[in-house]
């Protein structure tokens, strides 16, 4: 995915989203994922939201371009869609934001059919401070974004979480992750939100960028 812009602007401006912690009862941790060690920033939160965790790549939209997690991926051709929209919203972004969501347009794991967006937003970051999930909905909707599926708000408490584990269709859904609905600084997303993923999540040796790519699908809407 080429940024647009170059170089050596892209060096100064680009910031890997940080990393994803997972829940410490989360069966698809490897060896080398990061795992939440005190949850209790998210059991003593006011409120939290549960949103689906999309199988796809993670991806910043900000005002001069986009790019992948990696800022220094090369480029790809399941890339060039998301590259035409983040066209179209970079030029209403401020210099100080930064747009995070899951890129879904090439199938990875699961397969999709009806996704309303290739491109689904799950983060406002404005200054090194992800935006409450309010402000964020708020912002998505003036881009015309559309957010990641919401599973739940309210109180974190283990009778939630595991009703939610219960009714997650694991041939279709990769899991889920839990934040704070308040704001907080980027530094301490390792606090503030958590990830759930399936046992055995990866079903292929072969890494999506290096096989054919599959489409994933739209959702059919009535036009009339």
């Amino acid at each position: 995915m080429e940024p647009l812009i170059g170089e050596a602007q892209v060096t100064k401006m680009l910031k890997k989203y940080g990393r994803t912690f997972h829940l410490p009862i989360s069966p698809g941790a490897s060896s080398d994922d990061k795992i939440l060690d005190n949850d209790s920033a998210l059991r003593t939160a006011a409120e939290v939201v549960v949103t689906e965790k999309m199988d796809g790549e993670n991806t910043t939209i900000l005002s001069k371009g986009c790019h992948p997690r990696s800022p220094d991926a090369g480029y790809h051709p399941s890339r060039d869609w998301v590259k035409a929209f983040a066209a179209s919203i970079s030029p209403l972004l401020d210099d100080s934001e930064r747009i995070v969501g899951e890129y879904l347009y090439a199938r990875h794991s699961i397969a999709y059919d009806s996704l309303e967006s290739y491109f689904l937003g799950f983060a406002w970051i404005v200054d090194e401070e992800i935006q409450s999930w309010d402000q964020t909905g708020n912002r998505f909707r003036e881009l015309g974004i559309i957010s990641v599926p919401v599973l739940y708000r309210g109180p974190f408490t283990d009778e939630v979480i595991n009703s939610i584990i219960r009714g997650l269709d694991l041939s279709r859904q990769e899991g889920f992750v839990v934040r704070s609905t308040a704001s907080f600084p980027e530094d301490q997303m390792d606090r503030q939100l958590a990830k759930y993923v399936r046992l055995g999540h990866v079903e292929s040796e072969t890494h999506w960028t290096k096989g054919e790519i599959i489409q994933n699908g739209l959702a059919k809407h009535d036009s009339q």
